[in-house]
């Protein structure tokens, strides 16, 4: 079974291919730019060989036309017509309450996904476009839409509303929905594996660490709460996005500032995070730079996320009452090797050591961690693998 997994954004598509019976990567791409000057698609093979296009993409339906043609390419394609495609897995930010695990894609489906889009106004419209794009050109494919949103779904009500006035809710769904849910069951999964133990016994902190950052507490194989909210928003500082604040702050400066929605909300979703507070950068790498050379808000701005990121694992330690690990994962999470240091020291008290030779890595599966207690551990995340899979499990029912 040949799956394509498809991330579409608001001007760019992700995508790869993977072949489920040999349980590998077949080929992967990025097109970017799309419906804007400088559009160029970046398309590697797993094996070797790297082909780099600049031209026009003037839509999403472009973009995977072409996207298409790569893959079918005589020198840089891997399988010779798209009807090797069996089927085709979306990433879809945003499920609401409807959707608490990946869907055949039908009318009704579409419907309810189109109704979602002012709870993921950047997000869920580029994903229905390229879902209908791929109807389109590959027409004999089954397409599943795997949820950002449906790993938490089973968190309690008690974690998940807020307390506004109930009717908010029930009006307007105004709730905690987290999201990186494909990621955080991934590396719970892989955490128990390499454990050794059943995920269904054991209580994970999962840190989800990159520009965008989360943290989910896994209890016996499910979530039961998480730092993003209603938006991704919520939480951790990120490279621009504030993280949890006074709600008060926010007509506080609109009021100084003569500022109006769209505004305020540009500034704390791009304007803010360890950007905002550095004044340098949203790369933690050029952070961590800027702080060897001296540089007081740059290390304020680390040290305000090293903060966020211990606090969480304790709070969600409480939440489950305990834990058996920390999985670190994304960008930062697995390759920042002192950042996971600073993050460790101080949790001695819940069994977390750190080994600094165990922990002198990047990118690669292992426990960081001292023997005896719970574990730290780095876990790469591979959301298109845990996409194809849970697209595979529906297309062979």
């Amino acid at each position: 079974m040949v799956i394509l997994v498809v991330n579409c954004g608001s001007s760019s598509v992700k995508y790869k291919l993977l072949d489920m019976q040999e349980k590998k990567e077949l080929v992967s791409g990025l097109a970017e730019r799309i419906g804007i000057e400088g559009s160029k698609i970046k398309h590697e093979k797993a094996d070797g060989g790297t082909l780099k296009l600049e031209q026009n993409l003037a839509d999403h339906k472009a973009a995977l036309e072409k996207i298409i043609e790569c893959l079918t390419d005589d020198e840089y394609g891997v399988v010779n017509d798209i009807a090797e495609i069996t089927a085709v897995g979306h990433r879809v930010v945003h499920g609401g309450e409807k959707f608490n695990k990946a869907v055949l894609i039908n009318e009704d489906v579409l419907n309810e996904l189109e109704s979602l889009f002012d709870l993921a106004p950047l997000h869920n419209p580029p994903n229905v476009v390229g879902i209908k794009t791929c109807q389109e050109l590959i027409p004999h494919a089954p397409q599943v839409a795997v949820f950002d949103t449906a790993f938490h779904q089973t968190i309690p009500d008690y974690a998940f509303n807020y307390a506004l006035p109930y009717q908010y809710y029930e009006k307007y769904g105004i709730r905690k929905y987290g999201f990186h849910g494909t990621s955080h069951k991934y590396v719970s999964g892989r955490a128990a594996t390499m454990l050794g133990k059943p995920l269904t016994d054991l209580k994970v902190v999962v840190c989800h660490l990159g520009n965008g950052s989360s943290i989910t507490a896994v209890k016996n194989g499910v979530s039961v709460d998480t730092t993003m909210g209603f938006t991704p928003l919520a939480g951790l500082p990120m490279g621009t996005r504030t993280g949890d604040i006074d709600p008060a702050i926010i007509p506080f400066i609109m009021e100084k500032e003569n500022l109006q929605p769209d505004d305020i909300s540009n500034i704390m979703n791009k304007k803010s995070g360890v950007l905002g507070v550095s004044g340098i950068s949203s790369d933690f790498r050029d952070l961590e730079d800027a702080e060897a050379n001296g540089n007081e808000r740059a290390a304020l701005a680390l040290n305000m996320f090293i903060y966020g990121v211990k606090r969480w694992i304790g709070a969600f330690g409480a939440a489950m009452g305990g834990l058996d690990a920390v999985a670190f994962t994304g960008g930062i999470g697995e390759n920042g090797k002192e950042l996971r240091e600073k993050v460790l020291t101080g949790l001695e008290y819940l069994g977390l050591e750190v080994d600094a030779e165990k922990n002198n890595i990047r990118g690669k599966e292992q426990i960081i961690t001292k023997d005896g207690g719970a574990v730290a551990m780095v876990v790469p995340t591979n959301e298109e693998l845990m996409i194809a899979k849970e697209t595979e499990a529906l297309v062979i029912k």
